[in-house]
């Protein structure tokens, strides 16, 4: 791999794959001396086929979202990673990962899991991490 990564965006959403490719940016953004970027985008679509109040979930879960972006921050601090910052949307994930957040912070490697927390979403619509690789203009490395 080459050694030239100077912004890595890592994709997290709670799950064991995305614990995985943050650990992995961590490690590639100290080696390199990168900035990481770390983005959590709350997917809309699947807070808004709940049976609970719209509202209510949305500020429930982008709450928890800012504890835990907080606790990767400092964990990434920790591991010698000197430039950090987060990301926090509500929107589709697969625009703002391929897109949005690469091109308007110049990322050159993305790093994510092969799949998510949303299983389901995933069946209906088509893997975030599939299209990332396939519409972004930048490298992706995805982590088993």
């Amino acid at each position: 791999m080459m050694n030239n990564y100077k912004m890595i965006l890592v994709a997290i959403d709670g799950s064991r794959q995305s614990e995985k490719a943050f650990m992995e940016g961590v490690q590639l953004a100290a080696a390199n001396d990168a900035t990481l970027v770390i983005a959590w985008i709350i997917n809309e679509d699947e807070l808004a086929h709940s049976a609970f109040a719209y509202s209510k979930i949305l500020k429930e879960e982008k709450e928890n979202v800012e504890k835990e972006m907080l606790k990767k921050l400092h964990d990434a601090e920790q591991a010698g990673v000197h430039k950090t910052s987060s990301v926090i949307e509500i929107g589709d994930p697969k625009e703002y990962l391929a897109k949005i957040i690469p091109e308007s912070q110049n990322i050159d490697l993305i790093i994510m899991g092969p799949t998510g927390k949303g299983a389901i979403q995933r069946a209906l619509v088509g893997s975030t991490t599939s299209f990332v690789v396939n519409n972004t203009n930048c490298s992706v490395l995805v982590v088993r």
